[in-house]
């Protein structure tokens, strides 16, 4: 039966459509294995037909402010095994593992296992024992240069620099911070071979070339460092405390100059296998951990109140203004005693000068309470305080505020002399910066330039986060200061010749709720020039035994560093 031409016209359509769909899915096939898979589809086969060696870049060197290497890198090797393309296992292990000084039965089983692709021998191998290597010519063993870090001064700075893992990853410190700058871009050898992983007689090698890390430039000055850490080992010795440690600051721009804390580590022999010791003594605690800051606080008290005074604010006190004689003030039924009592549980009458020099708590309770929560919070506010300054640093603290809604009248009176408020001392630093330097919150950084050999990549400059206080008042303010120093409880801090202002500080530790008897930290915070301040230092000695006073056993070591920078620096005495 013949078909009708009706009928052949469906056939040759279907047909036409059947092969327009085939068409269609072998281009939609090709395309998506070309256009859209194909990179991907591309380093597949790449993968499959050859092996890589990573080329680990040089890591940048860490440097401080005056061009001196704080942190380098030298050249160190890994063995690698291709166990595919060893020919005589027992050979090999039997010389690698004297050579590298490893288990001959670990070894063998890795140069006979061809189930596995690659596997790492040894990191770290010196340069000598490489060439022995290099000279038996094994098949299927490969050596490739990696950066080893080393750091100039063992245990210098060590809080600050940080440290990197065994794969030259930053983990703590600048290290860490400025990683993706410091690390460079991994190169790469690229080997061919065959589908089981056998390299090819007549193999093309490609080399891809790393990029190394750049070089990081600190705002520590090392001759400073060393000065800050010489004086932390001798605090040591003299008062055997828990801990040690300092900041040294420019008061104008909020760089850091030194920040030493004792105990340390030495970062070219870390514990590695004691994470506990690891973790304790390479923490930076002059951001990281918080404390009572005690009477160094009572500048910010002073600052405000003398703000408030020439704004025209009718509850503040001028510099003139007598305080009453006692010497004790009873706030929500707690008693707040002043320490210089004289005559009988009595003293003189005071101005603020008067009770800086002395450290009167209760002066600086009548501040605040007179004040009120709103205004005086508004100045903890601007001086930095209950939040982080901003450092480029990992791990910093906003210390504790009790929230402006749930203060007490006991604890803002507490706040006013440095107690019911924890601070880092880097916060307290700072804004001691900002009482004296003309009234600006300045953020405080550690790092000036990043680089390469050649060109500039980063350049970082002072940023002002606010202004907290007048110039005027600052400038007032400062000289107040100074007088705590030259004939204050701050007198051991004084240098003949030199304008030097500060404040100490004695603090009671708390453990578990309740004041921890016999324990404190006695702290010392100071500038100088008094006229025009430079320089700040904060020096903190946790739980120092026998004398325990701020003045005795801070503020001395705060004028050894002062004096150390004086004569460093060359700077001439004012008279």
């Amino acid at each position: 039966m013949e078909s009708s031409p009706y009928q052949t016209k469906q056939r040759l359509i279907a047909l036409i459509c059947i092969s327009t769909f085939v068409f269609f899915i072998l281009f939609a096939r090709l395309f998506t294995l070309q256009i859209i898979s194909g990179q991907s589809l591309q380093a597949k086969a790449v993968d499959q037909w050859t092996r890589d060696l990573p080329i680990i870049p040089k890591r940048g060197d860490i440097l401080d402010t005056n061009g001196n290497v704080l942190a380098s890198s030298e050249t160190a090797y890994t063995v690698y095994v291709r166990a595919k393309s060893v020919t005589d296992a027992e050979f090999v292990a039997k010389n690698l593992s004297s050579l590298l000084q490893l288990d001959y039965e670990g070894v063998y089983d890795k140069v006979s296992n061809k189930g596995v692709s690659e596997v790492t021998l040894k990191r770290q191998v010196d340069a000598e024992v490489v060439d022995k290597i290099r000279n038996f010519n094994f098949n299927g063993v490969y050596v490739a240069s990696e950066p080893s870090r080393v750091y100039t001064y063992g245990n210098f700075l060590s809080q600050v620099l940080g440290y990197v893992s065994v794969d030259n990853v930053g983990q703590s410190g600048i290290e860490a911070y400025y990683d993706k700058y410091l690390k460079g871009i991994k190169g790469q050898i690229l080997t061919q071979s065959d589908l089981v992983g056998v390299e090819l007689k007549d193999k093309e090698t490609l080399f891809q070339p790393g990029i190394d890390g750049l070089d990081v430039v600190l705002t520590i000055d090392s001759v400073i460092q060393s000065v800050v850490e010489n004086v932390m080992q001798l605090i040591m010795r003299m008062h055997n405390p828990k801990s040690a440690k300092a900041i040294v600051m420019d008061v104008e721009t909020g760089e850091i100059l030194a920040m030493g804390i004792t105990p340390g580590l030495d970062l070219n022999n870390l514990p590695r296998d004691d994470m506990q010791t690891l973790l304790d003594y390479g923490r930076n605690t002059l951001l990281t951990d918080i404390y009572e800051p005690g009477s160094t606080f009572k500048i910010v008290t002073a600052a405000a109140d003398l703000q408030e005074y020439k704004n025209g604010n009718s509850k503040a006190f001028s510099d003139k203004h007598v305080f009453g004689s006692s010497n004790y003030r009873i706030i929500d039924g707690s008693k707040i005693s002043c320490w210089t009592s004289h005559n009988n549980g009595r003293h003189s009458n005071q101005t603020l000068s008067d009770a800086l020099n002395n450290s009167c708590n209760p002066i600086f309770t009548d501040i605040a309470l007179s004040l009120g929560k709103s205004t005086f919070y508004k100045y903890l506010d601007l001086f930095g305080l209950g939040k982080t300054t901003g450092i480029d640093f990992s791990g910093e603290q906003s210390g504790i505020l009790v929230p402006q809604t749930s203060v007490t009248n006991g604890d803002l009176a507490r706040i006013g002399f440095g107690q019911s408020i924890a601070v880092t001392p880097l916060q307290l630093i700072s804004a001691v910066c900002c009482a004296v330097n003309g009234g600006l919150l300045m953020q405080p950084y550690l790092v000036k330039e990043i680089k390469s050999k050649d060109t500039l990549a980063a350049r970082f400059t002072p940023t002002v986060r606010n202004r907290a206080i007048s110039a005027e008042v600052s400038a007032q303010l400062a000289l107040m200061l100074e007088g705590v120093v030259s004939g204050g409880s701050g007198k051991h801090a004084y240098i003949e010749g030199y304008r030097v202002g500060g404040k100490t500080g004695t603090a009671q530790k708390f453990e578990n709720g309740k004041i921890a008897e016999g324990k404190y930290v006695s702290s010392f915070v100071g500038f100088f020039p008094a006229n025009k301040p430079k320089y700040a230092a904060i020096v903190i000695v946790d739980e120092p035994v026998g004398q325990h006073y701020g003045s005795a056993v801070a503020a001395p070591y705060a004028k050894i560093i002062f004096e150390q920078i004086i004569n460093y620096k060359n700077i001439k005495p004012y008279v």
